[in-house]
């Protein structure tokens, strides 16, 4: 009996991992639809969040399943709790890489972000999957040093985004003010994309140490 509630545990962790690394990639791709205008990637980031979702819900029913089947206690539960809260901040990751696509293929065949901020949505793109990397990365070796050290990453996220808002706000801003509100829309779906990792690395060191981090 033992050995399947672990086999469920296992099999709930490495639901997570593949749900990581599915936002990581549609992350990556959006990114890419975004900046080049390409319809077909956009459609495809879009119609593919289905599968995120569709994970998450799987991935819920079967936590809250083992929950009533054997009450579990301490670090066991600590896991199960915890994966509930971590599905649901990667299928949000996984709804904001889609927000961007809807919205690479809203302005299409424009490209939402003026040239001269192109450079800094491509930083932003590589900065959230490499984030959304490490998270797969620090929930599969349940690394509490690894999910510290995530909130360096945010802190350049956050850069990036000031960036963006500085930009706009200084006085020479040549755009229309519906390219305003695409900019301000896009920068805080990258920006919060990275809040949730954070919040998933937290999660994580609670579970290994029993304690949340302290900031």
């Amino acid at each position: 009996m033992r050995n399947a509630f672990h086999d469920d545990l296992a099999t709930i962790e490495s639901t997570l991992v593949e749900m990581a690394q599915l936002v990581s990639r549609a992350m990556e791709r959006a990114t890419t639809a975004l900046l080049t205008s390409d319809l077909k990637l956009a459609e495809e980031v879009i119609s593919d969040d289905d599968r995120i979702d569709e994970m998450q819900h799987e991935l819920d029913d079967k936590t809250l399943n083992v929950m009533a089947r054997q009450q579990p206690v301490a670090r066991d539960l600590r896991t199960l709790v915890t994966s509930l809260r971590m599905s649901a901040d990667l299928e949000r990751m996984g709804d904001l890489a889609h927000h961007i696509a809807k919205l690479a293929r809203m302005r299409y065949p424009n490209c939402a972000v003026p040239e001269e901020l192109r450079p800094a949505f491509k930083d932003m793109g590589v900065v959230a999957t490499r984030i959304i990397e490490k998270v797969g990365k620090v929930i599969d070796q349940h690394d509490s040093v690894g999910a510290i050290e995530l909130d360096q990453d945010d802190d350049e996220m956050d850069k990036l985004h000031r960036y963006l808002l500085t930009t706009m706000q200084n006085g020479e801003w040549p755009h229309s003010i519906e390219m305003t509100i695409d900019i301000t829309l896009l920068g805080r779906y990258y920006e919060r994309c990275a809040d949730h990792a954070v919040s998933i690395a937290k999660r994580v060191y609670f579970l290994v140490n029993g304690e949340y981090a302290t900031d």
